[in-house]
């Protein structure tokens, strides 16, 4: 008989999170600015405090176990305490993001089938408009006081958040769960189709947050202001509300503020030291520091995610502001986090150029997380850094299946069973670095040859003229696909078609380089700040290249 281990039994709980941080960090703050314009100060005793009392409150208004609790909300404490209040009281969170066409957070919201809808006081008009077509949601929450309520409203019975939670004692004890018990529910953007449930557990979003402040991923630590960029509602902030608490750290929360002016006087005020969020975010805050000849006088490093960071913002940000650029992939069946690029020690011996490199992939899992790239059969396919698969993934905080759906997505590599398909095509080298090369639906196939959008976007973005950019495929009658460069140019910067392309010439194979290049005011982006290239498409199919290489 095996010796059984003889150590006590306490499930993996996100209130387990927050009892940690109110016990042992208490008097550590939550900056938000909110909605209304102000800077509101609370401490994660308060936050603690305020979410058992949430709890209470919502036990009041009827919600049973597995209740979801959906928000329309920007990052702040408001939105903190309900992610705390209700899935530590064994609720689901269900974090909407309000960036989505109106009819697709309807589906969405019906499909979860919320009970109740939190929100902020900007989204007022939106929640107005989207009541009668929300079948299941029967309590509708504004996150204000009483003084923010408005005079008049549509909305049947609305109540205000603050009332809710004053009227409770606080008096509250967290359930012990089933560490399995759902905690949260995250939609994913649904660029093709409706968007699909990703269902979070107690356990996976306990493991996510241990494995997401480790020192080679997010490096967190209660000597650490930590400001999201990236929303709420946007898989969870990347876990940072859950990871705040577990190391301690104060978090600060800039609510719609967003701009590069709000977020830098945030930055410069709190003492921000990390942040994390998607490309356009921080393309935004260089250019206005940049503008008014600006520095950061303690913000030392960043996670960026979401979509490819192109290696010149990388360099702007490390070089010309000395903050350290994590670069990480990851996605909302992740949880969301996959990979860091953080070097080891042995990444450390190599040249400067081959460091540089190495960074600007995706980067290396962390513990809780395995992958693989695959070809079409199913088979593995070497890590030289050359092949080119399909990436697969598996591990604790990985989905098996969407909400809603019986069937499974996952799939085999070379007859083992049980590895999630996650749609994107990249690479792995010797040093189990991975680099996405595209989207499966993405990339460029040119007389059977692959060529990499994301390397021909980052060529781009390397030049000085240029603001933003992107490359799809436009229809050839020889080659099939050719290339097709989408610029945004920078503010009163000058280039020409022949400049952009000319610029490639030495930095990629001559037969990649692009056909042509479209100059727009503007580039279709997702909710989530990520380009949308099925819009692209579809907005240049009719595009005729104005050159064929032979």
């Amino acid at each position: 008989m095996s010796l059984m281990g003889q150590m006590m039994q306490q499930p993996l709980l996100i209130s387990s999170l927050l009892q940690h941080a109110a016990r042992h960090f208490p008097n550590v703050e939550i900056v938000s600015k909110r909605v209304e314009g102000d800077v509101h100060r609370s401490t994660w005793a308060a936050v603690a405090r305020r979410s058992r009392q949430l709890a209470q409150a919502l036990a009041r208004l009827g919600c049973a176990p597995g209740d979801r609790i959906a928000t329309l909300a920007w990052n702040g404490y408001r939105h903190l305490e309900i992610y705390y209040g209700s899935s530590g009281s064994g609720l689901v969170c269900h974090t909407i993001n309000p960036r989505l066409f109106p009819e697709q957070i309807a589906w969405i919201a019906n499909d979860a089938q919320d009970a109740v809808l939190c929100f902020d006081l900007n989204f007022l008009p939106l929640v107005e408009k989207l009541a009668p077509q929300l079948t299941s949601v029967r309590h509708f929450v504004l996150m204000v006081g009483r003084s923010h309520m408005p005079a008049s409203t549509s909305l049947p019975n609305l109540l205000c958040f603050d009332e809710l939670v004053d009227a409770e004692d606080g008096a509250y004890s967290w359930p012990q769960l089933d560490e399995n018990t759902a905690s949260s529910i995250c939609y994913t953007s649904g660029t093709t189709g409706n968007p699909k449930g990703a269902v979070y557990s107690h356990r996976s979003t306990l493991l996510h947050a241990y494995a997401s402040a480790l020192p080679d991923a997010m490096n967190c630590s209660a000597r650490d202001t930590i400001l999201p960029v990236v929303p709420m509602f946007h898989v969870n902030a990347w876990g940072l509300p859950y990871s705040c608490a577990l190391v301690g750290a104060k978090l600060v929360l800039p609510g719609p503020h967003l701009d590069g002016k709000s977020l830098y006087e945030l930055f410069e005020s709190e003492g921000v030291t990390f942040s994390a969020g998607v490309p356009t975010v921080w393309l935004g805050l260089i250019t206005y520091v940049k503008s008014q000849g600006l520095k950061f006088s303690s913000f030392k490093r960043t996670v960026i995610g979401g979509s490819a960071c192109p290696p010149a913002m990388m360099t702007t940000l490390q070089q010309d502001f000395g903050v350290e650029v994590i670069h990480a992939w990851g996605m909302t069946e992740l949880s969301p986090l996959g990979t860091l690029s953080k070097l080891g020690t042995q990444q450390l011996k190599l040249p400067p150029d081959e460091q540089r490199k190495l960074l600007e992939k995706q980067g290396h899992v962390i513990y809780g997380i395995d992958m693989t790239i695959i070809d079409d059969d199913g088979h593995a396919l070497p890590w030289d850094g050359q092949s080119a698969g399909n990436l697969v993934v598996r591990g604790g905080w990985v989905i098996d299946r969407y909400y809603g759906m019986p069937a499974s997505p996952l799939v085999s590599v070379d007859g083992e069973p049980g590895w999630f398909p996650t749609g994107d095509v990249a690479t792995i080298d010797a040093h189990g670095f991975m680099q996405i090369t595209d989207r499966s639906k993405d990339v460029i196939k040119s007389g059977g040859e692959w060529i990499s959008s994301i390397d021909l976007e980052n060529i781009a973005m390397a030049h000085p003229a240029v603001h933003e950019a992107a490359v799809i495929a436009a229809k050839h009658p020889k080659w099939d696909e050719r290339p097709l460069l989408v610029v945004v140019k920078k503010p009163d910067a000058a280039v020409t078609r022949e400049e952009l392309l000319a610029f490639y010439e030495g930095r990629i194979a001559k037969w990649q380089i692009p056909d042509d290049v479209v100059f727009v005011a503007e580039l279709p982006h997702t909710a989530t700040g990520k380009i949308q290239k099925l819009k692209l498409r579809d907005q240049l199919k009719d595009h005729v290249l104005a050159q064929s290489p032979a």
